[in-house]
């Protein structure tokens, strides 16, 4: 009996001594938007100063607000090295290049700045300066060839907005993961990713946005969902558009046809391995549409969908694959 005592009473002296994980939250600005990261470790540290160096690496690399960037300099065909941040969003994009046909395409650019949605204020647009611009728009004719980009066209030019974020928020993944952090999110700009679960064993929960009017409309949550260990990224034109002649044009532009897509398709929720692919994906369903991209979803393996759309009698509905 006393040595089960002296058992139970090393025990408790046992647990008393194991540190119990802090919570850790950074969060601030950043590339047009915001970020928030909350992780926990046992050790309390600060992470900060790494955080802010991944920021900063990527506007150096693909940020095209940035006009010393990487990017900004291959667009204007400037002589520039280019570093592998630069080289894994391009090589990202290809493949979702690829693997889309077209419908997601880095060489978006030229349209992209025409219709408003970059520096420039936009241009006038007419059936001619959609067609002309096409003609810069084709993936496949932009290669890397010994650390340079080579173009077919010298003024076509690259956008990877439409992974950037997500590529962030996976750097910023990588760099807990390094720290040896296994219970952690990362949320940079509505492109999430979410390691294990919370130390009390509860999932992380991410809220899909209920379609806004406008852009500044209040936030709602249409539902939730359970995250780990993947990545999960929202793309819509609710709330990324320009208004043209009392015309409400979404960010999403078609490669095929030039213009931005109007079809019945709100908003496309992507869960995938990594936030890089989802934020990839996400885009890709948008520009597609909800029948065409949900047979490529299909042929995916670990990636699942959730459209918010509207219906034939003008209501929101949602539907998810696999099917929940």
């Amino acid at each position: 009996m006393k040595i089960r005592c002296l058992f139970f009473m090393g025990l408790t002296l046992l647990v008393s001594c194991v540190k119990q994980p802090q919570k850790m939250v950074l969060q601030g600005l950043v590339q047009g938007s915001y970020y928030a990261i909350t992780y926990f470790d046992e050790e309390g540290r600060n992470f900060q100063q790494e955080v802010d160096s991944i920021f900063h690496a990527v506007d150096r690399s693909v940020n095209l607000w940035v006009d010393s960037s990487v990017i900004c300099k291959v667009n204007r065909n400037e002589e520039v090295a280019l570093d592998p941040i630069f080289i894994d969003n391009f090589e990202i994009a290809q493949k979702a290049a690829k693997l889309s046909n077209g419908y997601f395409d880095p060489t978006i650019s030229p349209l992209v700045a025409a219709w408003g949605f970059s520096a420039k204020t936009g241009d006038t647009i007419t059936p001619q300066l959609v067609d002309s611009l096409k003609q810069l728009v084709d993936y496949r004719k932009v290669h890397i060839e010994e650390g340079k980009l080579i173009k077919e066209n010298p003024a076509m030019k690259l956008d990877f907005n439409a992974i950037a974020q997500g590529y962030t928020t996976d750097l910023v993944s990588a760099l807990l993961e390094s720290k040896g952090i296994k219970s952690y999110i990362v949320d940079v700009g509505g492109e999430i990713f979410a390691r294990g679960t919370k130390p009390d064993g509860k999932p992380w929960v991410v809220g899909i946005e209920k379609p806004a009017a406008d852009w500044d409309s209040e936030r709602v949550v249409q539902q939730r969902v359970e995250l780990q260990d993947k990545g999960i990224v929202t793309s819509g034109g609710y709330r990324k558009y320009v208004e043209r002649d009392g015309k409400r044009y979404s960010h999403c532009i078609d490669p095929m046809t030039g213009y931005p897509v109007e079809h019945n398709l709100l908003s496309a929720t992507v869960i995938a391995e990594n936030a890089t692919w989802a934020d990839a994906l996400a885009s890709v369903c948008m520009v597609m549409g909800m029948e065409r991209s949900l047979e490529l979803i299909k042929t995916l393996d670990d990636v699942e969908v959730c459209y918010i759309f509207v219906n034939d009698r003008n209501e929101l509905e949602t539907f998810s694959y696999p099917v929940q």
